[in-house]
């Protein structure tokens, strides 16, 4: 094998409850990750040197990167060096909630494991993963998950999301440790953990204990972030939630006009949108 393309998915966070800091500066937390079917293409081809390009122009001008990151850490892991061209074709928002990055690097590890056929384990690959990111360990299984700790410990739950969902993000940029760095953390009156174990969970059961920790800081600093939210309510959304630290919003409709007519008004203010329709 000389090349290998691969899809790397985004997620949403449904409810996001910030517990404690821990010692060591990370903060204990507690989410349902759920994947989605956005998706960036990640090709790898065997070479005589490294090198990385992208369709985004500003992710060409960085000297690193998660994908990077990635493949220097299973390089430093065997000592060796892994030879390969990479092109991301990138189409999930950056520094967006969604995941994206964390989820480039997730496939990095995966897809360079089996390109150069590395004898490396699961439990190696999380080892290696929770060093590049708290949420890169879900992206090497990215089913829908209750996630805790720094989100990294990951146990998976019956639940299919049978509702059109809409994402829509307006373009601002949420830096991860801006955010962190407002919250206060607080225990939750009911745990997304209760959720563990039932059989065939439904949103409705979810919802009801559900909620971004992170929506009131950043509604307060972007009130852009906070209409989008409002607007999609407003326009029959059953529900609707930031994701991780933002700035993407996402909502869930039984109705598929209602979905598609509130994505065509955010189309309209120039959003970045997507629909995900039930399967």
């Amino acid at each position: 094998m000389n090349d290998l393309i691969v899809k790397s998915l985004a997620k949403i966070n449904i409810g996001l409850n910030i517990i404690n800091k821990r010692d060591d500066g990370f903060h204990n937390l507690e989410t349902i990750f759920y994947p989605i079917s956005l998706y960036d293409k990640i090709s790898f081809t065997k070479s005589e040197n490294f090198s990385f390009n992208s369709n985004d122009e500003k992710l060409n001008t960085e000297k690193t990167n998660l994908i990077i990151k990635a493949k220097e850490s299973l390089e430093d892991h065997f000592n060796i060096q892994l030879p390969v061209k990479v092109f991301l074709d990138k189409h999930i928002p950056i520094g967006a909630g969604l995941g994206g990055g964390s989820s480039n690097a997730a496939s990095t590890l995966t897809a360079l494991a089996k390109l150069f056929n590395l004898n490396i384990d699961n439990h190696q690959l999380a080892e290696l993963a929770i060093k590049l990111g708290s949420d890169v360990p879900y992206f090497l299984n990215p089913d829908p998950s209750y996630a805790e700790s720094r989100g990294e410990i990951i146990t998976p739950i019956n639940f299919k999301l049978n509702r059109y969902l809409l994402i829509v993000n307006p373009g601002i940029h949420i830096a991860t440790k801006w955010a962190f760095g407002l919250i206060k953390p607080n225990q939750p009156k009911e745990s997304l953990k209760s959720l563990i174990g039932k059989n065939k969970l439904n949103i409705n059961e979810i919802m009801k204990i559900a909620s971004n920790d992170f929506e009131k800081i950043v509604f307060e600093h972007f009130p852009e972030i906070k209409e989008i939210k409002e607007k999609m309510l407003y326009f029959g959304a059953n529900y609707s939630m930031m994701t991780g630290t933002g700035s993407t919003v996402w909502a869930m409709f039984d109705d598929e006009e209602a979905a598609f007519q509130t994505e065509l008004f955010f189309k309209c203010k120039n959003y970045f949108t997507f629909i995900q329709e039930p399967t």
